[in-house]
């Protein structure tokens, strides 16, 4: 008997936070896997897929010239035995660092599967390890189909949401739907894994639902997956889905080793392990701490029924030996759902992992399939979502940063505290007028609580909590790092700026900092700590890069005397030693023994390979005010080259769509700077690509001529690449919704542009939409938009 188990997916939780990029995220500290195994213990196991090779062709001559027998059913047996004994071998060899047999049972194995193999040559197939150097494990994300349709879960922010939710399910089936089972949303990554006859032969993420990203070898490296299910009676095909996530302890030591080597640290854990999952090289995702929790299954084919509840699910799936979850609850009434989802708000860090909300589920699997799903979620789940987490602290000082763009910012310094998954510390005010709109003084208990999960924000003072010492924040009016007296650039304007752009050492440094970001040259290894080390390196060096202008002639004699002092990315001072107190000093690009460090080698390896960047990621790397991605892409549009762009006049630049008069203003000052031109110059002298090909060499445009808007938080894509995907089909994305936007693309989390679009008529499209215009037109797009009331 054949049970398709498609309603007891217990669908994927919906995605947050952003990715970001195309990887989503850093690599280790030196942009190398830490724990590769080396220098192999054996000589035999590196040399055993050529020495396969070289018999595989004397085994074909030898039975060349008779008849070919083909192998029987025992050798067949034995060949499939002996294969998966020497993939796993391989695998803990290679990947893991840890092989649990010895070299002579491993040369063994390979003995008698290569006089198989002679003996029977059928037996030779491709695949075959004899055919296979071992060490030659990647992840290739080749796109994979779901068994079944990984929905996205509706959210419930509040009580009259949940009871409507409820409500709804009890009129479609005239009962009463429950008991309903509670568990944690764990703030991670959605992975689907396959096993067939028990053995595990998939791991992808979730993609659009239909389609994801191959990511096997990496989901092998979890402690928690295992490779085979426990038991006799396991289904002939199990699809589960789950989710992927790094342990909170885990998270911070990451970052800790992250920023010791001058790597950008991830913003919370769901990036991280994002990130860490989607590495090309097993080895880097094996030395992250992931684990994984299972929640649903989409596929239970085979002799064993499917379990009538969810949570008899659950336990039989515990029973097969995969990960769930020991917190989830069935319960039978709605108020004993709040009860839950009330006790969880207030043990939000119980748990080792981030957590973001409640999952409800109804319990029974046969309601499950009564009610269905939407176009887009099941109506037998939804995601109850907590307001974003507020903490006390004291406001211990208010000081200031600069920016790249010499944008003086006051930020509280704090008593660290933890909020969302990380330890704060710092958090922008912004300017001296919003310090002042806030009430808040140095001294004072103040509110905290992360914006969208991400960024750290002071609410307000706890004043009742004020003990009469406080004092109020006075900003100052030079610049702390040059000394220029601050000055406001238009009347009116809230920011105070240093007006020394060219030789304030924190612009220059933030600048280096930016345009080495992923959203400019994506250059690898050049994170923050490496951006001080260039630019204000300790005394007697001098520093390689006096401008960004000498970023492309960095060499390795240049940057190995280098030392620095560490500083934090969020407000640019200098982090010190816990034990010692003084500043925190490294050498970044030379090993002890002198030698070019493997960060170093990185940068300068990403320096020559990223010169051929699109043209708006050139313009957003030269720090151009009021110049990000959108604009930068709709510049690189419309005039094709970095001249035409510096030849414009003001009418022309602020005709093309989303600029204005005030950014063309602002565009023209910039390139009417000589030091701005010597950039241009030395990039162009050093082969930075400063044009695009023309539109009839770049292949079929079927978006050209049409406007869209990316917002909210989609799974399958970060901003940046979503974007990116439409420019590289003739389309344009602008920052702000209008009549004249011909798209909305939206993910979780959408806000007032997708209010906007509804009240402007404009096709709004989901993500499995965006997939539909990117694989077959905006024809075919306009078929799927969404209509409001969906």
């Amino acid at each position: 008997m054949t049970n398709a188990a498609e309603s007891a997916s217990g669908e994927p939780q919906s995605a947050s936070g952003e990715p970001q990029s195309a990887s989503g995220e850093p690599q280790s500290a030196s942009g190398e896997p830490q724990s590769a195994s080396g220098e192999p213990q054996s000589a035999t196991r590196e040399t055993q897929g050529a020495t396969g090779e070289a018999q595989s062709a004397s085994g074909e001559a030898s039975s060349a010239g008779g008849e070919r027998q083909s192998a029987p059913a025992e050798a067949r047996e034995r060949h499939a035995e002996l294969a998966e004994l020497i993939e796993e071998a391989n695998w803990r060899y290679y990947v893991l660092d840890s092989p649990t047999v010895s070299d002579a049972e491993y040369d063994g194995w390979m003995r008698e599967i290569r006089a198989l193999e002679d003996a029977y040559p059928d037996l030779r197939t491709p695949d075959s390890p004899t055919q296979k150097v071992g060490a030659q494990i990647s992840t290739d994300f080749a796109p994979v189909t779901h068994l079944t349709r990984m929905e996205s879960l509706d959210n419930a922010f509040n009580d009259a949401d949940l009871a409507a939710w409820q409500a709804r399910a009890e009129r479609l089936i005239e009962a009463d739907p429950g008991p309903y089972l509670c568990e944690l949303k764990i703030d991670g990554l959605a992975v689907a894994l396959v096993y067939e006859k028990g053995r595990l032969v998939r791991g992808a993420t979730r993609g659009d639902g239909r389609t994801g990203e191959d990511v096997t070898p990496n989901i092998r490296t979890l402690a928690d997956v295992p490779h085979r299910l426990r038991g006799d009676d396991v289904p002939d095909l199990l699809e589960v889905r789950g989710e992927v996530f790094l342990p909170v302890e885990g998270f911070k030591k990451l970052n800790e080793q992250l920023m010791d080597a001058g790597k950008p640290p991830f913003a919370n854990p769901r990036n991280s392990a994002a990130g860490s999952l989607r590495q090309k090289d097993p080895r880097v995702t094996a030395q992250r701490p992931l684990r994984m929790i299972v929640h649903g299954v989409g596929k239970w084919e085979g002799d064993g029924p499917l379990p009538a509840t969810q949570s008899a699910v659950y336990e039989r799936l515990r029973e097969f030996g995969l990960p769930v979850s020991d917190r989830y609850k069935v319960v039978k009434s709605l108020d004993e759902i709040r009860e839950f989802i009330a006790y969880y708000d207030e043990h939000r860090h119980d748990p080792e992992y981030e957590i973001d909300g409640v999952v409800v589920k109804i319990d029974r699997i046969a309601v499950q399939r009564q009610l269905g799903s939407t176009s887009r979620a099941p109506r037998w789940a939804i995601a109850f979502k907590y307001p974003p987490e507020e903490v006390t602290t004291k406001l211990l000082d208010i000081q200031v940063g600069v920016g790249r763009t010499g944008r003086v910012t006051p930020f509280g310094v704090m008593k660290p505290v933890t909020v969302a998954g990380s330890t704060v510390e710092r958090a922008t005010l912004h300017n001296a007028a919003e310090v002042a709109r806030k009430g808040v003084l140095i001294g004072d208990t103040v509110v905290l609580r992360k914006a969208g999960d991400v960024i750290p924000e002071i609410v307000g003072p706890v004043v009742e909590l004020r003990q009469g010492n406080e004092r109020e924040f006075v900003m100052p009016t030079h610049c702390p790092e040059c000394g220029t007296e601050l000055a406001r650039e238009r009347e009116g304007d809230a920011d105070l700026r240093c007006p020394n752009a060219r030789s304030c050492p924190a612009q220059l440094r933030e600048r280096v900092y930016f345009a080495a970001g992923r959203n400019a040259f994506d250059i690898e290894g050049l994170g923050y700590v490496a951006a001080t080390a260039l630019t204000q390196p300790l005394p007697p060096q001098e520093p390689p890069l006096r401008t960004e202008a000498d970023l492309f002639d960095l060499t390795i004699e240049k940057m190995l005397p280098i030392r620095t002092v560490v500083r934090d990315p969020d407000t640019g001072l200098p982090k010190t030693d816990p034990e010692t107190g003084e500043p925190k000093v490294v050498a970044l690009f030379a090993t002890v023994s002198g030698e070019p460090s493997k960060n170093a080698e990185l940068i300068l390896q990403q320096l020559q390979e990223k010169k051929d960047q699109p043209l708006w990621r050139v313009l957003v790397a030269l720090s151009i005010r009021h110049v990000g991605p959108p604009t930068a892409r709709a510049l690189a549009a419309e005039f094709r080259s970095i001249d035409a762009i510096a030849n414009a006049s003001e009418e022309e630049l602020a005709a093309v769509e989303g600029i204005g008069p005030r950014v063309a203003a602002t565009i023209k000052e910039w390139f009417a700077v000589d030091w701005h031109q010597e950039i241009i110059e030395k990039w162009r002298a050093a082969g930075v690509r400063m044009a695009d090909e023309s539109p009839e060499d770049e292949g079929p445009r079927p978006l050209e001529g049409l406007t869209f808007v990316v917002t909210g938080t989609l799974s399958d894509f970060s901003r940046d690449e979503a974007s990116e995907a439409i420019s590289a089909r003739g389309g344009k994305v602008t920052s702000s919704v209008s009549k004249k936007t011909s798209f909305l693309v939206v993910g979780d989390n959408p806000g007032s542009k997708y209010d906007k679009a509804v009240k402007a008529g404009v096709p709004i499209l989901n993500e499995e939409g965006f997939h539909v215009l990117l694989d077959k037109g905006p024809d075919a797009a306009r078929a799927v938009a969404l209509t409001p009331e969906e």
